[in-house]
């Protein structure tokens, strides 16, 4: 069965990367931080990937947000093995409001036929696990998130959900947005073949308008520093201490 798939991709700063702050705290200082497609958009490119291999055609395009240097992000996604890619350029940085950003996909959503659309549950640094949803409301169109796997029938799509105690089963009719977790796919490594493949294929900017942010940054915080280790004694002696600082101290017992 053919079917076309949209993923949506966000550039988000390598999570081993050492981050500083600027603009008074307020935002991530881009200078010499690595970035890399969020991870969780990963697992979304290679569902698609598998579908579309799965059902013998079909074609994957991968549309993200942002400036000029979210061309590099596309790139990625194409070397991988996407099909076309669509920037929706927009000046100034990328707002961490969920709905502008919901709202600006959205608009580009609704000129395409794509009959599945795919996120990552949540983006690498806000995540806030919101805009995948957000845009299926805006397109009218069912929503299944933090899904591990899913199967596209005709007309349907079954998607898995792991719950406490098991696993949940919903399933959506087409057209539908799904967001993906950890579970199922781990997205493969570009080979050289698909590197140069990358270059000849397309890749479409599109000024877009980000609607004004009604959420703002107000400061970052690195995260407190974990105080030293303490050493309670050696052997079974150590024992009624370290269970007591567990008990009294720690409040894990």
């Amino acid at each position: 069965m053919s079917l076309d798939i949209i993923v949506c991709v966000k550039r988000v700063p390598d999570t081993e990367t050492r981050v500083r702050f600027s603009d008074g705290a307020r935002m991530i200082d881009s200078e010499g931080v690595k970035y890399i497609v969020s991870p969780y958009d990963e697992f979304a490119l290679e569902a698609a990937f598998r579908t579309t291999e799965a059902g013998g055609e079909g074609k994957v395009t991968v549309i993200t947000l942002g400036g000029e240097e979210s061309l590099e992000t596309l790139r990625v996604a194409l070397a991988a093995g996407a099909d076309a890619a669509v920037l929706l350029r927009v000046r100034g940085s990328v707002t961490m409001d969920g709905l502008a950003t919901a709202k600006t996909l959205a608009a580009e959503l609704k000129t395409r036929e794509e009959p599945l659309v795919l996120f990552g549950v949540k983006a690498g640094d806000d995540d806030q696990q919101q805009v995948g949803p957000m845009v299926a409301t805006l397109l009218g169109r069912p929503c299944a998130s933090s899904v591990t796997s899913f199967e596209v029938h005709e007309g349907t799509v079954r998607c898995e959900r792991e719950v406490e105690g098991g696993t949940e089963v919903v399933e959506l009719d087409l057209p539908a947005v799904v967001t993906l977790t950890k579970g199922a796919f781990e997205l493969r490594y570009a080979s050289l073949k698909g590197i140069m493949a990358a270059k000849r294929k397309p890749l479409e900017v599109k000024d877009a308008d980000l609607p004004e942010a009604r959420l703002t940054v107000e400061r970052l915080d690195y995260p407190p520093e974990r105080a030293e280790g303490r050493i309670v004694g050696e052997g079974v002696e150590a024992v009624p201490e370290l269970v007591r600082l567990l008990r009294d101290e720690a409040n894990v017992l």
